[in-house]
């Protein structure tokens, strides 16, 4: 039976979500393309019609991932419009967050397999950061000493390193730890930021 344009691009789109949390969970070379389209309720045969190759995929579903975050932290954000920045280090460094694989940080869980890929992938992550960053620059204020992003870039890593820490190892309380501390340490990057842009304090 042969498949409308709509029917084909919705199916397209599924398999962009599906994959974006399987690899999340699995890692890009972590699970195969049958049951990467058996996740999306299709037959591998179908994967050739809709993309041009598994590096293709891996790239928009890493798009869509980076989109999924960034919603993600604007919800947050907007639960807090007060400080916004507190209420996204309380949603990502927490330890639901933590916990979930396939619908958690994608820069966490797919980082170093993104590194490892062309530049394709690479310029889907690079996007999705620098959304990051001109969030977390529009909560703590513009650069540094001249240099783009300095602040936020230090405050993403912390946080990326902290969740990427929590997740390695086997002691849950050594993994709460991890997050506390760089909660602790991105909030008084900001306050200090704060202090340092307000001479009253």
């Amino acid at each position: 039976m042969r498949v409308s344009r709509a029917q084909a691009e919705e199916n397209r789109q599924t398999v962009i979500d599906v994959a974006s949390r399987l690899f999340r969970r699995h890692g890009f070379d972590g699970i195969g393309l049958k049951d990467l389209m058996a996740g999306a309720g299709l037959t591998q045969g179908a994967f050739y019609k809709q993309f041009e190759s598994k590096d293709d995929l891996v790239a928009q579903a890493s798009r869509r991932a980076l989109e999924d975050a960034l919603d993600h932290w604007s919800a947050a954000a907007a639960s807090r419009p007060d400080n916004p920045l507190s209420a996204v280090v309380d949603f990502y460094l927490s330890e639901g967050h933590c916990a979930e694989r396939s619908d958690g940080c994608p820069v966490v869980a797919l980082g170093s397999d993104a590194a490892r890929h062309g530049p394709h992938v690479k310029e889907s992550f690079q996007a999705g950061i620098q959304e990051y960053l001109d969030l977390l620059d529009s909560w703590i204020g513009g650069p540094e000493d001249g240099q783009p992003h300095s602040r936020s870039m230090a405050i993403l890593s912390t946080m990326v390193g902290a969740v990427l820490l929590a997740r390695a190892v086997n002691n849950e309380q050594m993994s709460a730890q991890f997050l506390e501390a760089a909660a602790k340490s991105v909030m008084a990057q900001a306050a200090a930021t704060a202090a340092k842009a307000d001479p009253r304090q």
